[in-house]
């Protein structure tokens, strides 16, 4: 694998389209942003956390995150079995980025909010 190689996220084929992709995603922004919150967390403990998630989507994102080398799984040798999640060196770089554009659209959302309004308005008016 080439390291020196440099890529173009507007280029079709660039594999950074689906790194931003996973690290971007509805669900992979707030794993990412609550495990650099809150350090160590289980399974459940995540699934609790990011209200409206399915395990199944849960699972498909941490499988996701530990692929790209963001999210650490680290399974206990114990009964019951323990699963731990955490970040990773890169997975706390990326969380860094991605915490702040996810406080930046809280702070932001009234404004957003108000776009929207003027923009669905103008389109209703228009369509009369």
């Amino acid at each position: 694998m080439d390291v020196s190689r440099k890529y173009n996220v507007n280029a079709a084929d660039c594999p950074s389209r689906a790194v931003l992709e996973h690290v971007t995603s509805r669900w992979g922004v707030l794993v990412l942003a609550l495990l650099r919150d809150e350090g160590s967390l289980r399974f459940s403990e995540l699934r609790r956390a990011i209200s409206g998630i399915s395990e199944k989507m849960l699972a498909q994102t941490l499988q996701t995150l530990e692929r790209d080398g963001f999210v650490h799984r680290a399974a206990q040798p114990v009964i019951p079995p323990r699963v731990d999640y955490s970040l990773t060196g890169l997975g706390r770089e990326a969380a860094a980025h991605v915490w702040g554009l996810a406080r930046w659209v809280e702070e932001r959302l009234p404004q957003v909010q108000e776009g929207q309004q003027r923009y669905d308005l103008a389109r209703a008016a228009a369509t009369r």
